[in-house]
């Protein structure tokens, strides 16, 4: 499960080491993306605006860095940055030589759901139906990787605006550790992104902020959307300042404990997600990838819905929301004292049409995440009868990104993921 329109980029780590070797320029790798934006996203509409000039302008210094003996770990890779005030939080991605050559497409200012886009050229639509929401807020990222206009978008990630966008196009979302953390442990230093934008839209205020995160709840964390797992893997390591080595070490050698849950205790999914999701851990399972023990049970959680909403709500009463975190942190840290992974179907129902998901939250299955902190992939994990992609949600201990990561590629590598 590839791309869904006619291109199809090596990995980006793959085009990376070939500028650095010479075997193609920056200039080329740019031109060429900027080309396939050009011939597809008037009727795709995955980006806000388009940086032609300022995209191979960077290619060109690109090319200058590696002519004068730079190693740059992603040399020449085009980039999607989400949302127009997004290269902020691109900095580390820009710096590893990456190159930026539009803002896709977030959510207008007009529902108050979120899993849609609105690009240049109109809403975005999902490259595998077009009468589908390639799902939101990262939806442009999400649609311009699935067709193929760029092989790695940024994104960002509150209720499961990386996951969810990730599953209906059928390629990967990583959603990182947040920065809050339960009661008794260590905080980790990593650098967020603003995700305001998926309930009040492109506020002035948020974009001044360069795309950092001033959600004093804790719920946002930064992504990335690709679509091999080497390339999550790559950003992970730029953005963490993580060596290969050390991401190995975190990994554990031995296959990880894991545990199947359809909806968490509470979610009420469709049958059809379900069925996906838990025939690709099944696969993975009969692979060696996990290890599935009928001893090991999943957490049955406490729904989340009304403690998010409490806690981006202004002036709501916070108190019952905090109670409903400290539940649902016990359950999963209980649950993570003995297992490695957790896994889920990504969303409770299929990509909905442009008319919205109705009384549906399509954040059921992400968003507990999201009040834990905990970091979490969507990986494909097969096609619903509608055409189009759905995805298995793997979620790690707090930290625990080189075991999501690791067993992504283990995937990948034996072709589970196609």
């Amino acid at each position: 499960m590839r791309a869904a329109g006619p291109w199809e980029w090596p990995a980006a780590v793959e085009l990376a080491g070939a500028v650095r070797a010479g075997r193609l320029t920056a200039v080329d790798v740019v031109g060429e993306a900027l080309g396939r934006i050009a011939a597809a996203d008037r009727s795709l509409c995955a980006f806000a605006e388009v940086w032609e000039e300022r995209a191979r302008a960077a290619a060109r210094e690109t090319d200058a860095r590696i002519a004068a003996g730079e190693r740059l770990p992603l040399a020449g890779v085009p980039i999607g940055v989400k949302g127009r005030y997004g290269l902020r939080s691109a900095g580390p991605l820009i710096a590893a030589g990456c190159v930026p050559v539009g803002a896709t497409a977030v959510p207008g200012a007009e529902t108050p759901w979120q899993t849609w886009g609105l690009g240049a050229h109109g809403r975005t639509v999902n490259p595998w139906r077009a009468d589908r929401t390639p799902g939101g807020s990262s939806a442009g990222a999400a649609a311009a990787v699935a067709a193929g206009l760029v092989p790695l978008a940024t994104g960002s990630d509150g209720a499961g605006s990386v996951r969810i966008p990730a599953a209906w196009c059928g390629v990967i979302g990583l959603k990182t550790t947040n920065t809050r953390r339960p009661p008794g442990e260590r905080e980790q230093n990593h650098e967020h992104e603003h995700e305001r934008e998926q309930e009040q839209g492109q506020k002035r205020e948020r974009e001044r902020t360069g795309g950092r995160s001033g959600d004093r709840t804790g719920l946002a964390a930064p992504g990335v959307i690709v679509r091999y797992a080497a390339d999550a893997a790559a950003y992970w390591r730029i953005t963490a300042r993580e060596t290969a080595s050390e991401m190995t070490e975190r990994a554990n050698p031995d296959p990880p404990v894991a545990a199947f849950s359809p909806d968490l205790g509470f979610a009420g999914p469709d049958p059809e997600p379900v069925a996906l999701a838990r025939a690709a851990a099944t696969r993975l399972a009969a692979a060696g990838i996990v290890r599935l023990p009928p001893s090991v049970t999943p957490p049955r959680l406490e729904d989340p819905a009304a403690a998010w909403l409490a806690l981006r709500t202004p002036g709501a009463d916070r108190g019952p929301a905090e109670r409903v975190r400290a539940a649902n942190d016990r359950l999963l840290a209980a649950f993570f004292a003995r297992a490695g992974l957790l896994l889920t179907p990504t969303t409770p129902h299929p990509a909905h049409g442009h008319e919205g998901p109705g009384d549906r939250f399509s954040t059921a299955l992400t968003w507990a995440f999201n009040l834990s902190g905990h970091p979490a992939t969507s990986l494909p994990a097969g096609i619903g009868e509608d055409g189009c992609p759905l995805g298995l949600q793997m979620i790690a201990a707090h930290g625990g990104e080189a075991t999501l990561l690791a067993a992504a590629r283990a995937a990948e590598s034996r072709h589970l993921l196609s």
